[in-house]
């Protein structure tokens, strides 16, 4: 007779234990229906794939957020929301986007970008960037004739800088001693470039310089290499460039290949 005690207490016990691994599956229970850790999983993926660190903060707050979303699902499901056609289309919709992100995804990791590629799109970048930059200083007027005039009080001894803070009808550099900072000849206009790349360091040109925005008086304050970033410090962003031209060569693909009635623009 003391072994039906024990007995049922057993029982109860191996009922409890057989509930745990379900219950560690779960974040919580609402209304009796249970809300997998699972979904809490897949929401800090996301969070990771657009380059958030998860931190114990976060996972706190997609706990929160899941277990409400859960409750205000619910209520939604008992008012009948999720049958309505507006929301089947919505449905839809979200269907297709989830898909076609997940499929991007996966052509992405068959077709990771190698070291090698990104190096080589590298060298073709920096090849094209390349080459002389000039640091120049210049007074941008209306008149020829005041462009000469200038030119002669600078050659008198007056100072560039003190004068194209008084003449220069440029905004942008005029406030600033007529500086341009460091740029190649082809950030400028044609007769601009061709004239400033001909100076000497520290010469400025004997006659003024006609352009489409006026006359020109141009100075040529120093040269550099232009500078390049390491490889090192480029790296990733070159391969996020190469992977979202690889999904754009992709998707045309796929819609040439489709068979439809529909007549794109291009």
């Amino acid at each position: 007779m003391q072994l039906k005690p024990i007995a049922a207490g057993a029982l109860v016990l191996a009922t409890l234990l057989s509930a745990l691994p379900a219950a560690a599956q779960n974040i919580a229970i609402v209304n009796g229906k249970p809300v997998p850790k699972a979904r809490m999983e897949t929401l800090l993926l996301q969070a990771t794939r657009s380059g958030q660190a998860v931190t114990p903060e976060m996972e706190k707050q997609a706990r929160d957020q899941l277990v409400l979303r859960e409750i205000f699902a619910q209520e939604a499901e008992k008012r009948g929301i999720g049958g309505s056609r507006e929301f089947r289309a919505q449905m839809e919709l979200a269907r297709q986007s989830l898909l076609i992100r997940e499929l991007f995804e996966d052509h992405k990791r068959k077709n990771p970008i190698t070291d090698a590629a990104a190096k080589a799109e590298y060298d073709k970048f920096k090849a094209q960037a390349t080459g002389t930059e000039y640091r120049a200083r210049h007074i941008l007027v209306e008149q020829e004739a005041e462009a000469k005039a200038l030119i002669a009080q600078i050659k008198g001894g007056a100072s560039f800088e003190e004068l194209a803070k008084k003449h220069s009808k440029d905004p942008g550099s005029g406030a600033n001693g007529g500086d341009l900072d460091f740029a190649k000849p082809d950030s400028y206009v044609p007769e601009f470039g061709q004239a400033m790349v001909r100076l000497q360091k520290g010469q400025m040109t004997d006659a003024p310089v006609r352009s489409q925005f006026g006359w020109h008086i141009i100075r040529l304050d120093d040269t550099r290499e232009a500078p390049f970033p390491a490889f090192a410090d480029v790296k990733e962003q070159v391969k996020q460039r190469l992977e979202q031209l690889q999904v754009q060569a992709f998707q045309e693909e796929m819609r040439k290949r489709a068979k439809t009635d529909y007549k794109f623009d291009n």
